[in-house]
């Protein structure tokens, strides 16, 4: 039996096809959690679902761009009607941007990224939370970023969509605290990840370079999972509205 406490809990894990979120999602089914493996790309999410399945976890998959309702509504769904209910939701999943200055975003990129990284978490976080009420408990947990902290570790928009997502954080801890709901934060440093720059690069790579000094060693994907896992057992049971640096000191410099 698990030591965390998560053991037969029902947990999704969105862009848990690769990094981070593959890294949850197989430390959550070692913990003896019920995964949902949710990603844009099937054949990603069917390989984790594998990958927990060989190892004696359970997990089922659920693929979609989750920017649109329609996504969430069956990715929620999925937990519910699969595992029971919602217990725990890692909203993981992100893009990066071009690194690109504000004077050279275009609508285009401002558009998806904040779609993808601030709009997609607040869709899901709202569709969990009926479930999460109804039982009186649950764990939200976010993925933010070092640009969240900050205004020199990527461009404008996944900078401003990373503020949004603390934004979002601390707001979900206040309101729902009473209710049982803990919702968490965390800002990972430089990892190793598929995540890779979006095209159209503006001023902002040359810009930036000189405050990217101090960024330190890079992390592996699970070093960030093992925050996120932590954060939403209940070992953190009085922790709320928080955001944890996973960067190696980069924050405290």
């Amino acid at each position: 039996m698990s030591s965390s406490g998560l053991d037969g809990s029902s947990v999704i894990v969105t862009g848990a096809g690769a990094g981070i979120g593959r890294a949850a999602a197989l430390r959550f089914a070692g913990e003896g959690a019920r995964v949902v493996v949710a990603d844009l790309d099937a054949d990603r999410a069917a390989a984790v679902v594998a990958e927990i399945s060989a190892a004696g976890g359970t997990a089922v998959a659920a693929v979609g761009d989750l920017s649109g309702q329609p996504v969430v509504d069956r990715v929620v769904a999925t937990a519910v009607d699969t595992f029971g209910g919602v217990d725990v939701l890692v909203n993981n999943a992100g893009i990066m941007d071009g690194m690109t200055a504000l004077a050279d975003v275009t609508d285009a990129e401002w558009e998806r990224v904040i779609r993808i990284n601030l709009t997609a978490p607040f869709l899901l976080s709202r569709a969990v939370l009926p479930h999460m009420l109804a039982k009186g408990s649950g764990a939200i947990v976010n993925t933010a970023s070092e640009a969240s902290l900050r205004g020199s570790a990527a461009g404008a928009a996944y900078t401003a969509s990373k503020h949004g997502v603390v934004g979002l954080t601390k707001s979900l801890a206040v309101m729902y605290r009473d209710a049982g709901i803990r919702t968490n934060a965390i800002a990972p440093g430089g990892t190793r990840t598929s995540i890779a720059l979006q095209p159209g690069e503006g001023t902002g790579p040359a810009v930036l370079a000189p405050y990217m000094v101090n960024l330190g060693r890079v992390a592996e994907a699970d070093e960030q999972a093992a925050a996120i896992v932590f954060l939403a057992s209940p070992a953190a049971s009085n922790i709320n509205g928080v955001v944890v640096p996973v960067d190696n000191g980069w924050s405290a410099v």
